[in-house]
């Protein structure tokens, strides 16, 4: 006769601290998933749409912002019903992507998802890592410039604000997985929420001085400042920003993995993705188009770093430092399914290793040796990479470009077939293959773009001379 365990595989154990799946109970809530998918979302590129705008221009911009909301927000949609399998409620979990890939769709899929994902997840750390840099330079360029006004660059050299920000992420980089990121999300999502906010009210302040720029239907127009060809790559860029600013389902199924079992996760996430995306697509909108009415056709990348506004100096710095503290916290929330992969292959691959798997509980704190040793070792790779190759935003968006159509696109729509069965020729078979080959050009074309930015970013390269 079979005996029982001190719990059930199917029921949770009886004193309540583990799931059905034998792990510790999670307790993740429509708040807390939601301000996961707000934190990986909203991120600094909310302070370019502006120049996005300004490149395709109303007719093209705006309706953009809708579209890939939508696309993002129906085929997050389907994914939610992969967390379990074959059942969307009652079936066997699926941890992460690559491993609702390799369930669904198996195979050669599963391997390209993979690398897929977590060269976006590498590639985001380095990238977070610069742009939080150049807004902390940025805080004593302001400085600066109110000091002095605009008769000096103020210039000054990033590499010592990238430590700063690596010393700070070797330290957040011990939280050990998803399920204890909750309150850095949260404040994240409320720097998120505090530095857009500080360039919506910029903004409006300088249209409702009159002192806002010129807009145009089709954006900066081709004359002396800009020939065909750069107008052609920049609007290429553009449409890649504008897409790859919704791309979050990388990590989506990690998001979901945190809920309570109570509701079912799967009607739980769908709230949260549709709060989550309506929330950032509304502060989209708001910054993008308000921010373009100020600075009209010369919107420059970034106008709290670029300097769209020099005064209240203070408030420029108040903002910069929002973004700085909100990309601390999505450095996390991107990084830690990677830091999950390698933690748990080398489990797999030498089990019963004390160094790997033992934990030292230091007061309330679990210290696991392989993990600091592995973690610290992450972040000061990256460091190094970000004060190698201060283009590596140009490298980044050659990364999106490319991960953008399998992990956003075509792993999710191909699940939903294959998981519906869906007769192939059916009317919503073509539609759905038809909006993946739309966003597939739309891929390339972006990718273009980058590849062009690359070729300009090299023309002036000087490694560890990232100068603000």
């Amino acid at each position: 006769m079979q005996k029982h365990s001190v719990f059930s595989v199917e029921n949770g154990d009886v004193n309540g601290y583990l799931d059905d799946d034998g792990r510790i109970r999670r307790t993740g809530t429509l708040t807390t998933t939601s301000a996961h998918i707000m934190t990986v979302v909203i991120g600094s590129g909310v302070l370019s749409l502006s120049w996005c705008l300004a490149q395709l221009g109303w007719i093209i911009g705006v309706p953009l912002l809708a579209v890939f909301a939508i696309i993002t927000w129906y085929t997050c949609l389907l994914l939610t019903d992969c967390y379990r399998s074959p059942d969307p409620i009652g079936g066997t979990r699926n941890y992460n992507y690559t491993q609702a890939v390799k369930v669904n769709l198996g195979g050669f899929k599963y391997k390209l998802c993979g690398i897929s994902q977590y060269a976006i997840q590498v590639g985001g750390s380095i990238g977070y890592t610069i742009t939080s840099a150049i807004s902390m330079a940025a805080v004593k360029r302001s400085n600066c410039f109110h000091k002095h006004r605009h008769n000096i660059g103020c210039h000054t050299l990033n590499n010592s604000y990238v430590l700063i920000f690596a010393c700070i992420e070797i330290v957040l980089s011990q939280i050990p997985n998803f399920h204890k990121l909750s309150l850095v999300s949260v404040v994240a999502t409320i720097m998120s929420f505090a530095y857009a906010g500080i360039g919506f009210a910029l903004s409006v302040a300088k249209v409702v001085g009159g002192t806002s720029a010129e807009t145009n239907l089709t954006g900066k127009a081709v004359g002396p400042d800009m020939t065909s060809t750069e107008k052609m790559w920049n609007a290429f860029s553009a449409v890649g920003d504008i897409a790859f600013a919704y791309s979050f389902s990388l990590v989506l199924l990690e998001i979901q993995d945190t809920l309570k079992q109570s509701p079912p996760e799967n009607k739980v996430m769908k709230k949260a993705c549709t709060i989550g995306i309506g929330a950032s697509t509304l502060l989209y909108m708001l910054c993008g188009i308000l921010g373009y009415l100020a600075f009209g056709n010369d919107s420059s990348g970034n106008y709290l770093t670029g300097f769209g506004f020099y005064e209240p100096f203070w408030l420029v710095d108040i903002g910069n430092i929002c973004v700085v503290i909100h990309l601390l916290g999505a450095f996390q929330v991107i990084i830690q399914p990677f830091f999950a992969f390698v933690e748990n292959w080398s489990r797999e691959n030498w089990p019963g290793c004390k160094f790997i798997e033992r934990e030292y509980m230091i007061g309330k704190c679990s210290i696991n040796l392989f993990r600091l040793v592995w973690r610290t070792s992450y972040v000061i790779l990256a460091t190094l990479v970000a004060m190698m190759f201060p283009f590596f935003n140009s490298f980044m968006g050659l990364i999106g470009s490319v991960t953008y159509w399998p992990l956003t696109i075509y792993f999710l729509i191909e699940m939903y077939i294959s998981r519906a069965k869906i007769p192939r020729g059916s009317f919503t078979w073509i539609w759905l293959k038809l909006l993946t080959f739309i966003c597939l050009l739309v891929a390339l074309l972006a990718a273009a773009g980058s590849i062009q930015g690359l070729a300009v970013s090299f023309s002036s390269f000087k490694i560890f001379r990232s100068v603000s």
